[in-house]
Formats: C-alpha cells, structure tokens, sequence
C-alpha cells in the first residue's frame, strides 16, 4: 500500500478489493482508509472477481491494479505511465520494466523487456503484471477480466486489448515481483500451462484471431512450449520441461536457439544434475545482489546497499 500511496501523481484513485482476510489485511486496511476512494473486505469467488469489482468502481480515465505481494519500484510509475498514454492517444495500454525480489525483498534479478505487439504475447512473451497500466475504455471494451481464468487471467486480457490497437513500452523499470514458495507462478505451475494451453487453442477458433494464426502458427505454438518449458523450469519439474521444448524446437526454432540454456537446465534436472546449476545460481545471485534488499516506507521504495537503476 505504501508504494501505491507514495505516488507522486495528484489525481490517484485508490481502490482495494479484499476477499475477506483473516491475517491482519483488515486492520492494515481501516488504518489507511482515509487514503481510499473505495475499499471492500468480503468473500469472492476468485482474483478475477475481486479485481473486476475494483474495476467497477473506478472512475478515472487510467486504470492499474497490483496484488497484496507485489510493489511499484518508484514514486513516478503512474505519472510516467499517464504522460505516456496521452502522449500515444491510440495505445491500449503502456508497460514499464520490473525487479523481481525473494520473499524477504532481497534482490533476484532485473527484468528488461521489449516492444511487444500482439503476435508476441500470442506467443506467450508475458509481462509483470503490475508493469501495465490501461487505458479505462481500452478495458471496457476487452471486457475486463476472465472468471474461467486463475493464473493467466491477466495475459488474456493483454492479448484482448493488443488486438485492439497497440500497446507500447516505456524503458523504466516500474514493478516489483515478490517471488517465493508459496507464489502462484512458482507452486502452481502445471495449472499455469494447463490455462495456458487452454487459452491458445480457443483464441485459434476465434475469427478476431484466425488471420494471425494462419500466417504465425508455428511462432504461436512454438512460444507457447517454450513458456512450458520456463514454467516447469521453475516449479523443478524438468522432464515436463524438456518434453515442451523438444515440441517446441520444429514450430520455433528461431525462439529455441534464443533459449538454448533452458534445454541444459531441464537436460540436467532429468538426469539429477540440477542441484550443482541450482547451486551456483544461488551462489551467483547472492554475490551479485543478495546484500541489496528493497525498503519500503512512506516515501516510497529504495535500496538498503545498492545502485538503482
């Protein structure tokens, strides 16, 4: 909530959507009330609920949201995000870059992306979500977000607005991603790309998307085994992993030369050697950046021993 309230743009209208927390959220919430537009703490039937509500509520012409785990990485992400939509008036939506921080917010790694169009998040290129900020009519039009939908309801709807007009990239980093056991994208992954491989398919029958794939069939399919094949990377199941990328390697070649070093890590956690990867990927993370953990407080996020950047 800090990093939401320490905003430096005049109009922010803050809303919150809880589901009905019994760990302390409701207390934290009623402290900061008078900050709020709007706010809510009942059961619902899911984030896609939650979130929509809030959606339903809000009134200005910008719309973000951002869940209980994650932060925005500085005070200006909402005005650099507004001044980029006026500036772009046909833009569906602007994301920015993101860190990605361990439970404890301790920094991972740093997150750069690149112009997207929407043959890339067909592809299933995906975004940190709390990197997007829409514009209000561009997701009154892709009609919010999929009830059907857990763990990719938000690459839906970026594909939704994508096939609205463009989206556009602002090279700031914008996001905090705050990745532990317990994560969604972490402990839930075979549900992920169950979605995922939902998603796809019913996108193909549609006639809004049927040019598209007719022209990038292989692109689509091949970039879809390959984020299995991240999916399964991360939650350790590397057999799964190395099956997606062998499926992707005749659809995607190009993408498949770009993520070789997945086909080493899923080859050696099928034969049991990926502890020795692991190992030194921890050992790497916290020479480089273990000692840099995030603060947050009310004037906004910052590094306790680092250079941000």
């Amino acid at each position: 909530m800090q990093s939401v309230l320490c905003q430096d743009y005049p109009n922010l209208e803050y809303l919150i959507a809880d589901g009905g927390s019994k760990d302390g959220s409701l207390e934290i919430i009623n402290k900061f009330s008078h900050q709020l537009a709007w706010w809510v703490s009942e059961q619902d039937k899911g984030q896609a609920e939650a979130i929509n509500k809030g959606f339903s509520h809000a009134r200005g012409e910008y719309i973000a949201w951002i869940n209980s785990d994650d932060l925005y990485y500085r005070p200006q992400v909402v005005s650099q995000a507004v001044e980029a939509l006026q500036a772009h008036p046909d833009a569906g939506m602007v994301y920015g870059d993101g860190v990605m921080v361990d439970g404890d917010l301790h920094l991972l790694d740093w997150h750069a992306y690149r112009q997207y169009s929407l043959e890339d998040l067909l592809s299933f290129e995906v975004l940190l979500q709390p990197a997007v900020v829409m514009r209000a009519s561009a997701l009154k039009k892709a009609g919010f977000l999929q009830a059907d939908f857990h763990m990719v309801l938000d690459h839906a709807l970026w594909i939704r607005i994508a096939r609205q007009g463009p989206i556009l990239h602002v090279p700031e980093f914008w996001a905090v991603e705050r990745t532990h056991e317990g994560a969604k994208t972490t402990a839930q992954a075979s549900v992920f790309v169950d979605e995922a491989f939902r998603l796809i398919p019913a996108l193909e029958k549609d006639p809004a998307y049927q040019e598209t794939f007719a022209s990038l069939h292989g692109r689509i399919w091949g970039g879809l085994h390959l984020f299995a094949t991240k999916r399964y990377l991360d939650s350790g199941d590397y057999r799964q992993a190395l099956r997606h990328y062998v499926q992707a390697v005749p659809l995607y070649p190009r993408g498949c030369l770009r993520t070789w070093r997945k086909l080493f890590q899923a080859l050696a956690g099928s034969i049991g050697l990926m502890g020795i990867f692991l190992a030194y990927r921890r050992k790497r993370r916290q020479l480089q950046f273990h000692a840099h953990q995030l603060v947050v407080d009310a004037s906004g996020v910052h590094w306790a021993n680092a250079q941000t950047k």
